[in-house]
């Protein structure tokens, strides 16, 4: 079984970054992709970055051009570099690893923007 940890989240004003990062217990095989997903206090889990096992990105427009998903192969870990936060980027963000037959899962880590 794989597990997900993230880490890096906490309080920052607007305007500020923050790193957060998501580390697998073991390397995945036959990974499609490993998102970001957040979720706010009553609203849905919303999908905020993806990155292909070939290495290709996308972002919904909501975060684009400001937050980066990469990711080290070597240290099975993936990164989501937040800059340029806004309040409204509060939530608990959650990393996703999914495959033909898996969907794993972290368990969230919290990031608070202040205005």
């Amino acid at each position: 079984q794989v597990q997900l940890v993230e880490s890096g989240g906490g309080l920052v004003q607007a305007g500020g970054s923050l790193r957060l990062s998501c580390a697998a217990s073991r390397s995945i095989p036959n990974v499609n992709a490993m998102r970001w997903f957040r979720q706010a206090p009553g609203r849905q889990r919303e999908w905020v970055a993806g990155i292909s096992s070939s290495g290709y990105t996308n972002y919904p427009d909501s975060v684009k051009g400001r937050f980066t998903i990469s990711r080290d192969n070597a240290k099975n870990t993936v990164y989501l570099q937040m800059n340029s936060l806004k309040p409204e980027d509060t939530a608990v963000y959650y990393c996703n690893a999914f495959t033909v037959t898996n969907d794993y899962w972290g368990q969230g880590t919290q990031v608070t923007v202040s205005s």
